[in-house]
């Protein structure tokens, strides 16, 4: 890269507008562009974060003069999200939007756009366009593939699961508007190979490779708290396909073993009427993030119970970061990153999660074995810096490619840029 770039982001959530791991994601990004001098426009829809539950934050988002931020607003949020969410269009936003992105952009790059123009708005521009699947919103209309919120989706049945949910039907993906709007896309981005692999199965034909989320920055070296006691730690949203609950009887049941819970969400009601009065479960609610280094640091293991098919979970690389291993469900994404770095632990049964727990409570040695290797993955392969390179040398053969004979038809990624990232 000889120049600096000027870069869209559109999203539905940024932070402090957000609900997880896919706008954490972007900050970093964002961050990361800014700091080697690029420009950054983020275009993101805090009204949808608001209709949806979210509290207003009480800290306000990190700033860098690199980048700026453009919220989407409306003054009637719950008619211009529903429009969006029904017709598939930006429809109020369609003005605003296009006025930031027909610019001269280098690049427009689309994360969740459910609430942020739809489809449609993958029209808009002619800047290099990519599209990151942090969800599974382009072949399914809960974004999650949690079948009536009860199950990993394994048949389709998407018009009773959007009902279980609460959830309008949509129209538009009847039709070929997703199709249509898919074509105008350079090149899509799976942070996984399961990811990728479960667009396809469900019909999404599209020019797509491997880009691995990164972690945090890596961390100087700390040494654990010898007087901390001994703690498994959960963290992330308390939702049900999140799988927190499933946890709890195993520690109700072994009482000299800790839980130790970071997070907010829905499930916190229930989880605290399922936590009683056990006291070797702990519900710590929300941590900055430099509390959360020492608890990943002093933690036996991150346990990462999902539910839910995660395209990819940051989680396990934060832990990975302090050199801490990760027992996690064999399921999605999650069992790549265990395979790929060999920092961690999977299982498949409630007696297979009892073993892995017990194998690392009994054994420091093997404790420190697998969060070595976890950690040297984490270094070889899910630094900001190595996501930063493989990202920007993508862009650099989108352009290089828009700029020879025969331009957008040229950028035919599925060929030219391979078909994997960079999976360890």
């Amino acid at each position: 890269m000889t120049r600096p770039l000027h870069l869209a982001m559109v999203t539905t959530f940024y932070p402090p507008y957000h609900f997880g791991g896919d706008a954490v994601y972007l900050q970093r990004l964002c961050w990361e562009l800014a700091e080697r001098g690029h420009r950054v426009d983020v275009i993101h829809n805090p009204d949808a974060y608001r209709l949806l539950g979210g509290s207003e934050p009480t800290r306000p988002g990190h700033s860098h003069p690199n980048i700026t931020i453009h919220p989407l607003t409306s003054r009637s949020p719950l008619f211009a999200n529903l429009v969006m969410q029904q017709t598939g269009t930006p429809g109020p936003f369609s003005r605003q939007l296009a006025s930031l992105l027909e610019r001269n952009l280098d690049v427009i790059h689309f994360h969740n756009v459910s609430l942020a123009g739809g489809p449609t708005v993958l029209t808009y521009g002619s800047a290099c366009k990519l599209y990151t699947t942090h969800e599974y919103w382009l072949v399914c209309p809960t974004h999650v593939l949690f079948r009536m919120n009860r199950e990993a989706c394994t048949r389709r049945t998407c018009l009773a699961c959007q009902l279980a949910y609460r959830r309008p039907p949509q129209l538009w993906r009847y039709g070929h508007l997703l199709e249509r709007c898919a074509r105008q896309v350079d090149l899509f981005l799976a942070p996984s190979h399961f990811a990728a692999a479960a667009h396809r199965e469900r019909g999404l034909d599209v020019p797509m490779v491997q880009l691995n989320h990164p972690g945090p920055q890596p961390a100087p070296p700390a040494e654990r708290n010898s007087h901390s006691p001994p703690y498994f730690l959960y963290v992330g949203r308390l939702e049900y396909l999140k799988g927190v609950h499933t946890l709890l009887p195993l520690f109700q049941r072994r009482r000299e073993l800790q839980l130790w819970i970071v997070g907010t969400g829905t499930q916190e009601p229930e989880l605290r009427r399922l936590i009683g009065s056990s006291s070797n479960v702990r519900l710590l609610g929300w941590t900055d993030h430099r509390e959360l280094e020492g608890l990943y640091r002093n933690a036996i293991a991150l346990l990462v119970p999902s539910l839910c098919y995660e395209v990819q979970s940051l989680v396990p690389l934060e832990a990975f970061q302090q050199a801490t291993p990760v027992i996690a469900r064999d399921i999605g994404a999650l069992s790549e990153v265990i395979a790929a770095s060999g920092g961690g632990l999977l299982y498949r049964t409630e007696q297979e999660l009892e073993e892995a727990i017990g194998r690392l409570h009994a054994d420091p040695a093997l404790r420190e074995e697998l969060g070595q290797k976890g950690q040297q993955a984490y270094l070889a392969h899910w630094t900001p810096e190595a996501h930063l390179s493989r990202y920007l040398q993508l862009v650099d053969q989108l352009l290089a490619s828009r700029s020879g004979p025969t331009a957008h038809a040229a950028a035919s990624p599925a060929t030219s840029l391979g078909s994997t990232g960079d999976t360890p």
